[in-house]
């Protein structure tokens, strides 16, 4: 059963999937098409689940459920993995990225995750942009956390900080 996505609680589980690339405006319909069908559809041992999806700055694609209806099942999660596997094999787009994702003046960049010290260390990237953080996994997370600066990410270590003395 697909449900509007402002219609989920916040403590509904949710799984994001970062494209490798900024998604044309075809593709991004292309994709909600494809995922309206599959969450109108999405069910646990025959039990229909409350879902939604959303594709958020052009890169993203959020799915989530709401378990308090009925929880989703270890098959019924792998579905919604292989709608992202069908559709990245049908557009040339891998979902399963896992570059770090940072807004810099307005624009989202990617940097390999294992040369965040050296694009730290460049100042390509700095403790106060944004990063998204594709971990979450509730709703509320998602809303509340999904955008934070690096300086509060595990990148922190990274940055220099300035001691005060006394």
């Amino acid at each position: 059963m697909l449900i509007p996505f402002d219609e989920l609680p916040y403590e509904s589980r949710l799984w994001v999937y970062q494209a490798n690339k900024m998604l044309s405006e075809s593709e991004q319909v292309s994709i909600g098409n494809y995922l309206s069908l599959g969450v109108r559809d999405w069910s646990a041992h025959g039990v229909s689940l409350a879902g939604s999806f959303q594709i958020v700055r052009g890169r993203f694609v959020i799915i989530a459920v709401n378990e308090s209806i009925h929880a989703p099942s270890g098959c019924s999660i792998d579905a919604s993995t292989r709608w992202l596997k069908e559709l990245g094999a049908e557009l040339n787009i891998d979902f399963l990225d896992r570059s770090i994702i940072y807004l810099k003046e307005e624009e989202l960049k990617a940097i390999p995750t294992l040369s965040v010290k050296k694009h730290i260390e460049n100042g390509d990237l700095q403790a106060e942009n944004l990063v998204f953080d594709n971990l979450v996994n509730t709703v509320g997370d998602f809303k509340e956390a999904f955008q934070k600066p690096a300086s509060q990410t595990w990148m922190k270590r990274f940055f220099k900080t300035e001691s005060v003395g006394l």
